[in-house]
């Protein structure tokens, strides 16, 4: 039985937004005997314009029911008053979809709708400040690819819908049809939610930086000691002055930086891996469990459990 899959677009959506997983959905589908039934929606039934000019053409909008709904985002969603009929639209839906989703800026339609109300979401990096100010009862993580939380996903810009779209492919027909999928859009089969849209290993300052080639040593050993003193020297600097022109340069101590470096990389493990929390502990250098559940409560607010229940759903 195929899955009745909707995307939804308006005027002045992201056109990659829909193509991309309209185009995962039609490959899988393909690879799974007809897994699924893709539809394009809109408001109104007919072409539809693009922020890149480009027109799709859309079916009405209907009752349904659809097992899975994802919005488009795109620069229509600066107008958020023109969209009320859509945003009402999805309220309804909700009530009788299995999962809803958005990709980018189309988090900023669910929001509308109240189906973000005290979960966790995503969107493009460019607008989570604004999101952020405008839905303060949903709990951003700005620099997620992608975020379940329950039955509804958001996704980061543009490109991380496709990565939205193989995770539910492969939620729905297993990894390897998400993978032979993957290889057809020749793309990386599992960019896992949980990485960051933007790595601290860039933040703190780029690979191009003056201390960029010593934080990569320093993510590659990141379970070994990696005081100021072994820093210093790997970067042929008295620790003093080390000390000194790292704050300079990246805006955070060498001990701060270490931190979120293996903080990334903890995360990454314990939301997409099944390895013990202990375990994950001793591997990135923070050595005891309860080390790494303190600086985990003091950057991302829960401890790793909680991430980890988070990620894989219900």
């Amino acid at each position: 039985m195929s899955r009745r899959v909707g995307l939804v677009i308006f005027p002045g959506f992201q056109i990659l937004d829909a193509t991309g997983p309209l185009a995962a959905f039609e490959i899988a589908g393909r690879f799974a005997g007809g897994a699924y039934e893709v539809r394009l929606l809109a408001g109104t039934a007919g072409m539809v314009r693009s922020s890149a000019g480009v027109a799709l053409a859309a079916e009405a909008l209907d009752e349904g029911p659809y097992d899975t709904l994802l919005v488009s985002g795109g620069d229509g969603t600066r107008a958020l008053g023109d969209l009320s009929s859509l945003v009402g639209w999805l309220q309804r839906q909700a009530e009788s979809t299995r999962r809803m989703a958005s990709v980018c800026s189309g988090a900023f339609l669910l929001a509308e709708a109240g189906l973000l109300d005290g979960r966790r979401a995503t969107t493009h990096w460019q607008r989570s400040d604004d999101f952020a100010r405008r839905y303060p009862q949903v709990r951003m993580e700005a620099d997620r690819i992608y975020v379940r939380d329950g039955p509804i996903w958001t996704s980061a810009g543009i490109t991380a819908g496709i990565d939205l779209a193989l995770a539910m492919i492969e939620e729905d027909l297993g990894e390897a049809v998400a993978r032979r999928t993957a290889q057809q859009l020749v793309v990386h089969q599992r960019r896992p939610g949980g990485q960051s849209q933007f790595s601290d290993l860039l933040d703190l300052g780029g690979l191009n930086g003056r201390f960029g080639p010593l934080l990569d040593w320093a993510r590659e050993r990141l379970g070994e000691p990696l005081g100021v003193e072994r820093l210093a020297d790997r970067a042929a600097m008295s620790p003093r002055h080390f000390a000194r022109a790292f704050v300079a340069e990246t805006g955070a101590t060498p001990a701060k930086a270490v931190e979120r470096l293996r903080l990334e990389v903890a995360r990454l493990r314990v939301e997409t891996t099944r390895e013990p929390i202990d375990r994950v502990a001793e591997a990135v250098g923070f050595g005891d469990p309860e080390r790494m559940r303190r600086a985990f409560l003091r950057a991302f607010g829960q401890p790793p459990q909680a991430l980890r229940r988070a990620a894989r759903g219900p």
